[in-house]
C-alpha cells in the first residue's frame, strides 16, 4: 500500500536533529511503500513565522536528500478555508466566544486550587476553569459585537456528547507496523482553543483540516503529540473529514532527557553542516540506518 505523508515545521527557526528525525520517519515510510512525502509549512502564527526560515527549512531538506518535488503548502495562505470549517462549528452550537484573559484564567484556576487541585489536560496545562453557562448567548453576542477581543473555543461536553465513544487508528511500532484501535479521551482537554484574534485557527483546528484537504492517510509525528490526537479525531468526526492512519515516533532527546526544542537552544542542522557533519552522521546520530544500509 502506497502512502501520502507530511512534515510539517513551523518557520520560527532553523531545523535541529529532532525534527531531521521527523521528516526522515516521513520520507522513509513515504519511500518504501512507493508513496509520496510531502511538506507543509505550519506558519497560521504569522507574527512568529519568517520567509528566511522557511528558506532554511528547504535547505536543509534539500542537504538531507529528502526535499519534495512538489511545492509546499502554507498555512497563511489558507485562512478562509479555516473561518469557514469554525463558522460551522458555531453555526451547530460546537463552538463558542469566550472573552477571559490569561491572566483572569490564572487566577481563577488559583482560586479554584484553594481547596482542591484542579484538573490539567495531559500536556499537565490548567484545564479551562470556566463554563459556557457562565455568559449568557445574548451577553456574548453583544460583547463580540462592540468589539472586545475573545477566543473561540470548542463546546467538549457538547462535541462528545455528539460524537459519541471514539478511537483512533495508531500504527504499531513502525509508520507501516500493523494498526490497532486506540482509545479517544478528548474530554481530558477541556474546552479548547480553535483560535485567536492573532491566529485565525489553532494548532488542532488547522491540522485536521490540512490534512484531509491534501489526502494525507498516514500522520507521522512525534510521541509529545499521542493524546493531542484525541481533539484531532473529534474535529475530524465534527467537520465529516476523513479518518487517517497515525503513527507517533519516539522523540530525540537532549544530553538533560528532555525533548530537542529551538527554544532551549537545540544546535540546528545548519550549525552541525558548517562543522563538517554529513546527512549519514545525521541518520547515524538519530538511530536511522543509511539508505545504502536500508
Amino acid at each position: 500500500m502506497s502512502i501520502l505523508c507530511r512534515f510539517a515545521p513551523s518557520p520560527n527557526g532553523r531545523l535541529h536533529v529532532g525534527h531531521a528525525f521527523s521528516a526522515m520517519v516521513n520520507h522513509d515510510a513515504a519511500r518504501a511503500s512507493g508513496g509520496r512525502f510531502l511538506l507543509r509549512i505550519e506558519d497560521v502564527d504569522t507574527a512568529r513565522s519568517r520567509p528566511e526560515f522557511e528558506a532554511g527549512i528547504k535547505e536543509d531538506l534539500g542537504w538531507l536528500g529528502i526535499l519534495p518535488a512538489e511545492p509546499p503548502r502554507r498555512q497563511s495562505e489558507h485562512f478562509p478555508f479555516y473561518a469557514q470549517a469554525l463558522e460551522r462549528l458555531e453555526a451547530e452550537g460546537l463552538a463558542y466566544p469566550a472573552f477571559e484573559s490569561r491572566a483572569d484564567i490564572a487566577r481563577a484556576v488559583i482560586a479554584h486550587e484553594v481547596t482542591a487541585p484542579w484538573p490539567r489536560d495531559p500536556d499537565g496545562a490548567p484545564v479551562y476553569p470556566f463554563a459556557r453557562e457562565s455568559l449568557t448567548e445574548a451577553e456574548r453576542s453583544r460583547r463580540r459585537a462592540a468589539g472586545e477581543p475573545f477566543v473561540l473555543r470548542l463546546d467538549m461536553a457538547r462535541a462528545v456528547e455528539r460524537a459519541g465513544l471514539l478511537a483512533w487508528k495508531e500504527a504499531q511500532d513502525t509508520p507501516l507496523g500493523p494498526v490497532e484501535a486506540q482509545a479517544a479521551d478528548p474530554a481530558a482537554w477541556g474546552d479548547v482553543v480553535l483560535s485567536r484574534k492573532d491566529t485565525p485557527a489553532s494548532y488542532h483546528l488547522a491540522v485536521v483540516l490540512d490534512d484531509a484537504e491534501q489526502g494525507i492517510t498516514h500522520v507521522i509525528r512525534g510521541l509529545d503529540l499521542f493524546f493531542a490526537t484525541a481533539i484531532h479525531r473529534l474535529l475530524q468526526h465534527l467537520l465529516g473529514l476523513p479518518e487517517p492512519v497515525y503513527h507517533h515516533h519516539r522523540l530525540i532527546l537532549g544530553a538533560d532527557g528532555r525533548k530537542l526544542s529551538k527554544s532551549a537552544g537545540a544546535p540546528s542542522l545548519a550549525a552541525l553542516r558548517a562543522d563538517g557533519a554529513m546527512p549519514s552522521d545525521i541518520r547515524r546520530l538519530v538511530g536511522l540506518p543509511t539508505w545504502s544500509e536500508a
